[in-house]
């Protein structure tokens, strides 16, 4: 049997598998994005698939605080439709 991966949600806290978490990252270049592959380099927080945690992370300024960096509202769109898809 195959090992699934765990990670921590950033605004829940929950253990979730690794697929079923958004995973944003920061890269040398300061440059905030969504990582759909997982694998991209940098730092990386994870947050889940809904709607209501994203709305959590963007009022808190959770992902800010996690990525030590300012966090455009594009960003937060992207997201968002990355979730709606």
């Amino acid at each position: 049997m195959k090992k699934i991966p765990m990670r921590s949600c950033v605004v829940t806290k929950e253990k979730l598998p690794k697929r079923e978490l958004l995973r944003i990252v920061k890269n040398n270049e300061n440059k905030v994005f969504v990582d759909l592959t997982g694998k991209a380099n940098g730092r990386g927080a994870y947050i889940k698939k809904e709607l209501d945690v994203l709305k959590i992370a963007k009022e808190k300024k959770i992902l800010e605080k996690h990525l030590e960096i300012a966090i455009d509202d594009s960003v937060y769109e992207t997201i968002e439709k990355v979730i709606n898809s």
